[in-house]
């Protein structure tokens, strides 16, 4: 029997891929679209993004609103709203280009924006914050709008497509970043739709994930208490809100996180006592306490954020993930052939274990030069 596309489901479908120049060297956004391509058949056409760092040098101090509109009237409603809570510095749409592979693109619109002083004072919360809540708002309660990228110096472009095929579109060839993620989505239980294509986004934080997570309601469940809103009908949305909430809120560092969403095994940390009581007790505390952003299921990801990215599978290592290195050069990926196409001589090759972050950051150099 003939079998065509979606007659069988192949859960380990999705790519991902990423890059960080610890020199702060700008690289073009054609390099991530070249790596992510050579992984074509791990997706299905149904979701492609990228999320580039440093590209907006000219605007650095100022946010970054990618905003998907299903309407003028959605795109007039959230314009009213910005112009109440923040100076809007500079808008547009984001420059596309027309192809015949990404069909019924929405209203794809860009703002940079810096917030009101006197709506942070009357709001009682840190500038952060306060964009983080107006994201919210906006992608609750203006029927038709979704902010999907809000960050400074960053930005989010994604699509239902080939990966290949959003970067086309979105003419990423003309934007140089430090540091580049991107993901080919293959999905399996949630529908294929512009909002649902990874990267997710918040403030500068960006997910790009390979797997299904089995904790994703009881994940959703303990975040939501803190005013986020799982609204994309995917689980990995959820991701960006817990490293949002650890990370930006809580002060956790990125190797902490780690043993939070990947924890080790008990029996890893009874072991542990013996040799190093200390981070067994820590340990055993964010098992005890933060149960509820353990994230279980297959997994392999990709963090982006302001300075650095991060690569981290699941305990059992049940996704791929490849990570080399070349001069001030970081790459990560799903297949070794991704890298490869940019790199050729990558060195250091190697396949990370479960649960252990590798973490990618500019150097004093890099600093610089991007931040």
């Amino acid at each position: 029997m003939l079998l065509k596309e979606g007659d069988i489901r192949i859960p380990a479908g999705c790519a991902i891929s990423g890059f960080i120049s610890r020199d702060g060297n700008r690289l073009c956004g054609g390099d991530i679209v070249k790596s992510i391509s050579y992984m074509h058949d791990r997706s299905n056409g149904l979701g492609g993004g990228f999320a580039g760092y440093g590209i907006y040098p000219e605007y650095k101090d100022y946010y970054a609103f990618h905003v998907f509109y299903n309407s003028n009237d959605a795109r007039e409603k959230t314009e009213r709203f910005l112009d109440r809570h923040f100076d809007v510095i500079n808008l547009s749409r984001i420059p596309t280009k027309k192809i015949p592979a990404i069909t019924n693109e929405p209203l794809i619109w860009r703002y940079f924006v810096n917030p009101l002083p006197t709506k942070i004072a009357s709001s009682q919360l840190d500038e952060k914050e306060f964009v983080v809540k107006c994201v919210i708002r906006i992608n609750n309660d203006i029927d038709g709008a979704y902010v999907f990228s809000s960050g400074k110096n960053m930005g989010v472009f994604k699509a239902v497509g080939f990966p290949e095929d959003v970067g086309e579109f979105y003419r990423l060839d003309e934007y140089e970043g430090y540091a580049w993620t991107a993901h080919g989505r293959y999905p399996t239980n949630t529908p294929g739709w512009w909002g649902g294509a990874h990267p997710f986004a918040l403030l500068d934080y960006t997910i790009v994930h390979n797997g299904e997570i089995s904790s994703y309601d009881a994940n959703r469940r303990f975040i939501e208490m803190f005013g986020y809103k799982c609204t994309l009908l995917t689980d990995t949305e959820v991701i960006t809100y817990i490293f949002d909430w650890l990370h930006r809120k809580q002060g956790l560092s990125l190797e902490d996180i780690s043993s939070v969403i990947a924890a080790p095994f008990w029996s890893e940390i009874e072991a542990m006592e013996k040799t190093d009581p200390e981070r067994a007790a820590k340990l055993k505390y964010f098992r005890n306490a933060l149960s509820s952003l353990l994230i279980t299921g297959p997994f392999s990801i990709i963090l982006g954020y302001t300075g650095g990215i991060m690569a981290l599978n699941d305990r059992l290592k049940l996704r791929s993930m490849v990570v080399a290195e070349k001069g001030d050069m970081v790459y990560i990926s799903s297949e070794e052939c991704a890298i490869r196409a940019i790199c050729p001589d990558a060195e250091n090759v190697r396949s990370p274990k479960g649960g252990e972050p590798v973490i990618a950051e500019l150097n004093e150099e890099g600093k610089r030069k991007c931040l």
